[in-house]
């Protein structure tokens, strides 16, 4: 494992103005400088919150512009606040929570033992605390770690290159994301979450964003290489649906290479100990 580089002092451009809020995860909202990121972790009430509307509401609602759905759910956190826990935490909802929670703290602590330092993931600084202005609430943050902000998650930059019709480029990007995989599991991880949105685009590498769906349990992969086996298109199930319906061909030469390399005996053939 390698430490993340230690500063003396946060980078200036984190404490010059007001740091843009980037994304979110269930986990985590994301800010951003021009070339740095920091990450504010939701508390659990939001969380669940957030739980309860994946729940609730059809996916189509889930997948627009997250703004309304902040106000939903500031509007969840408000009733929950009001209702005894045993109205809105259901077996279903307590179950899914600690399952997240065991998997987000489970695969940040196989990222730092594995991939830092390496090609697969963001540069992360470490520096003295500071205090940092964000846009929207709370307002500001105290923050003592910054990554290295990429350049677009690679849903969004396969995204931008389709629209563009620049479908060899998109051909591309796709052979490197299955390479990068397989180095993965050359380590003894594999991820059980790896949509699009969950990597990014840094010069020409894939990193990975997001470690909660790391898992170096075999038999988790084993669990998710049996569903694997009954999945027909796996483009669709990774976002790329619209990306690829331009170019009906790439997507049909993308499903036969994952179906060829996301099985049990590719996998078994990478992974570095018996099992």
């Amino acid at each position: 494992m390698t430490a993340p580089r230690v500063l003396l002092h946060a980078p200036p451009e984190l404490t010059a103005g007001r740091l843009r809020r980037l994304g979110e995860g269930i986990g985590k909202v994301v800010y951003a400088s021009d070339h740095w990121v920091v990450k504010r972790p939701r508390s659990p009430s939001e969380v669940v919150a957030l739980i309860l509307l994946w729940k609730l509401l059809p996916r189509s609602i889930l997948q627009r512009p997250s703004r309304p759905l902040r106000f939903l759910r500031v509007c969840v956190q408000t009733v929950m606040s009001i209702l005894p826990s045993s109205v809105w935490l259901s077996t279903h909802v307590r179950d899914v929570w600690r399952i997240y929670r065991s998997r987000d703290r489970r695969g940040e602590r196989l990222a730092q033992a594995h991939l830092a330092g390496t090609p697969l993931v963001p540069e992360v600084i470490t520096f003295p605390p500071v205090r940092v202005n964000i846009g929207g609430w709370p307002g500001w943050l105290t923050v003592s770690e910054a990554t290295s902000r990429v350049e677009a998650t690679l849903h969004e930059h396969l995204e931008r290159l389709s629209r563009e019709k620049r479908f060899d480029e998109v051909r591309h990007w796709l052979r490197h994301f299955l390479d990068v995989r397989q180095s993965g599991w050359q380590r003894g991880l594999f991820s059980l979450d790896a949509h699009l949105k969950n990597f990014g685009v840094a010069g020409d590498r894939i990193v990975l964003l997001d470690s909660g769906g790391l898992t170096d349990r075999w038999h988790e992969v084993h669990e998710r290489l049996v569903f694997e086996e009954v999945v027909t298109q796996p483009h669709v199930q990774l976002g790329l649906g619209s990306i690829l319906a331009p170019c009906p061909e790439i997507a049909a030469e993308f499903d036969a290479r994952w179906k060829e390399i996301v099985n049990l005996d590719t996998v078994l053939s990478h992974w570095p100990h018996a099992v």
